[in-house]
């Protein structure tokens, strides 16, 4: 076994220089010296949220990953996603403005927000703007009652029902990638894999659109069975859950056909640009302030692990990151842009959590959606 390491108090400080040294003079970000590999992140467009209330569900990240063009239906995302706080906070004459303007804004540019998806797929977006429309209807009379349980059950369908609109819009892949990572497996789209763990099932979505040849990786390694059966051998509460280290003295996947290490380059979309940046940190780009596609905000959020002094070592070894604000919040968490994010967990966040206190195991992993979206690689 040859697990990496990685030093998270090394990372922070090539960050924070003085600071660092204040942050653990008051007892934060304490983690032993051999560290978990951080977490790739991936900041989307953002959406308009109150300061200090960043996006943490994972659905939410999805949804403002896709690569779509549509203004109209992202300003009504914009203000459900939003909502978020106002319920939290109570504030019913906002909750209720929101809701109104949501609704009036899908009747108005409900023919820009049809156009902007391919015509062969648009009589598929009526009974979305129907269902849309019928969940609205029921927000505002439950913002009326202040009736909160309606209020979020509503919101989190009409929310899933603006994401598959959206996942309609999405024409094609939007970028090529290099062709020197031709002969690396890339997934041009999206995949849901079933991890079965010995604390029940954890589900994935991996996202291709913005880490395409390290979800594509993924993918292939799934498909080949090849993390069925392992342990997560690192085991950090609050932190990380790391596996993917193979028995035997490699520390990653050894292609059958070439009997090489293959290796993944630091593969990172960030906000803004129209595809990934390969094989150097953003810091070292020095674009350190800059938000990357998919950010490190979500508890499950799945990373890329690699050698810290190569960027392009990543092999098999992967994390679910255990999100804890407070340690590592959100948006301000230093492990951006250095490791790539390439996916979400949607589901079994309980299951991780156990096994991030005590380890576990992976039964069985299985692509369940998505994997003709896998191009394999060329020879």
């Amino acid at each position: 076994m040859a697990r990496f390491q990685y030093s998270f108090q090394a990372a922070l400080a090539g960050l924070l220089g003085v600071g660092f040294s204040f942050f653990l003079s008051m007892g934060w970000f304490l983690v032993p010296s051999a560290q978990a590999a951080p977490i790739p992140s991936v900041a989307l467009p953002v959406a308009y949220l109150p300061p200090g209330d960043a996006i943490t569900d994972p659905n939410a990240l999805l949804r403002y990953a896709l690569p779509i063009d549509s203004p109209e239906i992202r300003k009504v995302q914009d203000k459900l996603e939003g909502l978020n706080y106002a319920l939290r906070t109570k504030q019913w004459g906002r909750a209720k403005r929101d809701i109104y303007q949501s609704s009036k804004l899908i009747h108005r540019k409900r023919a820009a927000i049809v156009e902007a998806i391919p015509e062969e797929r648009r009589s598929m977006a009526d009974p979305l703007l129907e269902k849309m429309d019928s969940q609205l209807e029921v927000m505002e009379k439950a913002v009326k009652t202040k009736d909160l349980e309606t209020l979020w059950a509503s919101r989190r369908v009409t929310l899933n029902t603006i994401g598959d609109l959206e996942y309609l819009m999405v024409k094609g892949f939007p970028y090529e990638v290099p062709t020197e990572y031709d002969n690396l497996p890339q997934l041009k789209g999206r995949a849901t894999i079933e991890f079965k763990t010995n604390e029940g099932p954890v589900i994935v979505v991996v996202d291709g659109y913005s880490a395409p040849i390290t979800a594509g990786n993924f993918v292939d390694l799934v498909k080949r069975g090849f993390y069925d059966g392992m342990t997560f051998d690192r085991a950090e509460e609050n932190y990380v859950l790391q596996t993917g280290d193979p028995d035997g003295p490699e520390a990653g996947f050894i292609d059958p056909k070439t009997q090489k290490y293959r290796a993944i380059p630091l593969e990172i979309l960030v906000e803004g640009d129209e595809k990934p940046t390969y094989g150097a940190t953003l810091e070292e780009l020095g674009r350190f302030l800059e938000k990357p596609v998919l950010p490190f905000n979500s508890f499950g959020a799945l990373a890329m692990a690699r050698p810290e002094s190569e960027p392009d070592g990543g092999s098999s070894q992967f994390f679910f990151f255990l999100f804890e604000p407070e340690l590592t919040p959100a948006g301000l968490n230093l492990l951006d842009g250095r490791y790539a994010v390439f996916g979400y967990t949607i589901e079994g966040q309980d299951a991780l959590d156990h096994m991030g206190r005590q380890g576990g195991k992976i039964i069985s992993a299985k692509v369940v959606n998505g994997l003709d979206n896998l191009v394999e690689p060329k020879v």
